[in-house]
């Protein structure tokens, strides 16, 4: 029996809200525990320099106490606010199931594309979008790769492994979890293309493996130059008595030995400078993504793409957690040099150099695994999208992708997936063997641009090898071409007439590749007269079917109907009406053959107060 995603949901944020409440309740107890270890340590040393009846030494136990306190609540802190980053998902979730997920999640505004072919028209990104509803990737690479997987269809093959994937996933609710609350991390400033690129080494071409060595012997001299130093400083104190050669060979040598480091600092600033300045920036991206990598690494799956991508992290024969514990360790030693100690010691350990080039030298060895570190990642995070989306709504349906050269599409009980599933209208949707266009006619708000949006959304869920919206969906491998939100620009000089014919070059011009393209035209060629449309409407239909495309085309102008007699079967007129009860109009949404004979523009338009 499937569960409830509502209340599988339910119950895991009052566990998580339940565990935040008991770490906040053992931070509470642990600030007052440190105030006790202050006060017992202020006691202590109260009766050993005032009324010297204890040792001194006893200030060690409050002092070790309050320092445990310290590191047991920064711990505490970091669990709660993964308990917090928990409740935050499932929130998210809930609010996706109640229908309020607009405006809570990533919009995507920034894959906003006007040239693409159908993701405005299909409102695939901004709010309210497909992509709002399907996102809970948490790096910008797992929403990278949704979004690109939204924006063109996939192989047949990749659309296959994608579902089993995401199959597998589905039930997967703690690694979704730990994936969402470790990930929240790296949502910002990871930029994927330049880690990528400083993995791979665009940047400075070094020896790294000479100027360590290098380094090393400089700072080998510079640490005896200390030393003599210490020498020097002491002698004049007097607490040695070095003769004069012997003082006058050790200030030389540490003049010698600043002098030289000194130089070799200067004549390397600007390589120096670029090398940190790349291992600083990309180095503490990779720390980011740390915890994802090695959630992942950890992880064991059976679909062959998940396998796939799990053995892709894996770098040198070895899994990404100890290489990225060294580098971990590396950047934290470069990020000591700030340290005002290290600043001055600088000239004679050079601390900065010799770090950045073990960084680099990182690089250098597995650095040409990041690519794949990042692919995997974001392919994880956008099947786990899917997933979350495929458990959260159970009657959705894996569409079949034929092996069929003829375009053809047979959808059955489909609905539009950003509606909710109380209000969402089925309908059945056949191309197939003569049947390549539907005109859809109907009255105003009856469901005509719906129907386009509802086929063409489902369509790119199932090339991106999500669940569809549908009881069953069979479709043939397709590209689509929209034009259904079609506006004019004041700015570009561009008439919405002229902005559609532009639209509907573009979808001809889709019809050159190797895929059969799915046409979806509201309102054919609105901005002209009739007689125009009539006869520009059956010229660009006929050269679409004639180069083997398929569609629907939405019309209010009935003499557009009349196109199907003219293509010998191989289109059909369907309609959607509406019903006026007690002067209230209703809309069933329900498609049926045949042409529309009736309008609803003058009820509508008494409807909110239009003398007509």
């Amino acid at each position: 029996m499937t569960a409830d995603p509502h209340a599988v949901y339910s119950q895991l944020l009052a566990e998580r809200r339940g565990e935040i409440a008991a770490r906040e309740r053992t931070h509470r107890n642990i600030g007052y525990c440190r105030l006790a270890t202050m006060l017992a340590a202020c006691v202590l040393a109260w009766l050993a320099l005032v009324q010297k009846t204890a040792s001194f030494a006893w200030e060690l136990v409050p002092v070790t106490a309050f320092v445990a306190l310290i590191v047991f609540h920064e711990r505490i802190l970091r669990l709660a606010e993964r308990k917090r980053r928990a409740a935050r998902y499932f929130e998210r979730a809930l609010a996706r199931l109640d229908g309020q997920w607009g405006g809570v999640g990533e919009a995507g505004e920034r894959y906003v594309d006007p040239a693409h072919p159908y993701a405005q028209d299909l409102d695939l990104f901004g709010r309210d979008s497909l992509f709002e509803l399907l996102c809970c990737a948490r790096t910008h690479i797992g929403e990278d790769t949704l979004a690109r997987w939204l924006l063109a269809p996939a192989e047949p093959e990749t659309v296959r492994a994608r579902q089993q994937a995401v199959e597998e996933l589905r039930h997967r609710l703690d690694l979704r979890e730990s994936l969402a609350v470790v990930a929240e991390e790296a949502r910002t400033g990871v930029d994927p293309v330049a880690l990528a690129g400083w993995g791979e080494g665009k940047g400075p071409t070094l020896d790294t493996a000479k100027m360590i060595l290098q380094v090393r012997v400089l700072a080998a001299l510079g640490l005896l130059a200390a030393v003599a130093g210490i020498l020097l400083t002491a002698d004049v104190a007097g607490s040695l008595h070095l003769t004069e050669r012997a003082s006058s060979l050790l200030r030389d040598g540490v003049l010698l030995v600043l002098a030289g480091n000194g130089y070799y600092l200067y004549r390397r600033r600007n390589l120096f400078s670029a090398v940190v300045s790349a291992v600083d920036e990309a180095a503490h991206e990779l720390g980011l993504l740390s915890e994802v990598l090695l959630l992942l690494g950890r992880e064991n799956f059976s679909s062959p793409l998940l396998t796939g991508l799990r053995a892709s992290l894996d770098a040198e024969g070895g899994a990404p957690s100890r290489h990225l514990a060294r580098l971990k360790r590396l950047v934290e030693y470069l990020d000591s040099r700030d340290n005002v100690f290290v600043r001055v010691a600088e000239v004679f350990i050079l601390w900065t150099p010799y770090w950045a080039l073990k960084v680099e030298d990182w690089r250098r060895r597995y650095g040409s695994a990041v690519r794949r570190w990042l692919h995997a990642t974001g392919e994880i995070e956008a099947l786990s999208s899917l997933a979350s989306h495929a458990f959260e709504h159970p009657g959705d349906v894996f569409p079949v992708l034929a092996a069929d050269a003829d375009p053809w599409m047979q959808a059955e009980q489909v609905a539009h997936p950003l509606l909710p599933e109380s209000r969402a209208v089925r309908n059945d949707v056949v191309f197939g063997g003569k049947t390549r266009l539907l005109v859809v006619s109907g009255s105003n708000m009856s469901g005509k641009s719906t129907l386009l949006r509802t086929l063409g959304i489902n369509v790119v869920l199932a090339q991106a090898g999500a669940p569809v919206r549908a009881r069953r969906l069979t479709l043939a491998p397709m590209a689509i071409g929209a034009s259904i939100r079609v506006t004019d620009s004041l700015h570009s000089g561009i008439s919405r007439f002229y902005a559609e014919i532009l639209r509907l070059r573009q979808i001809v011009d889709l019809t050159a590749g190797r895929l059969p393209v799915l046409f979806l035209i509201d309102e054919f060629l609105n901005g002209t007269n009739s007689h125009d449309r009539r006869i520009g409407a059956e010229a660009l239909v006929r050269g679409l079917l004639k180069r083997g495309a398929f569609g629907l085309i939405t019309t209010h102008d009935l003499a557009l109907a009349d196109i199907v007699d003219s293509l010998e079967g191989q289109a059909a007129n369907v309609h959607f009406e509406d019903q006026i009860s007690d002067g209230q109009i209703r809309f069933d949404y329900r498609m049926q053959p045949g042409v529309v004979r009736k309008s609803n523009a003058i009820e509508l338009m008494r409807s909110v107060g239009l003398d007509t």
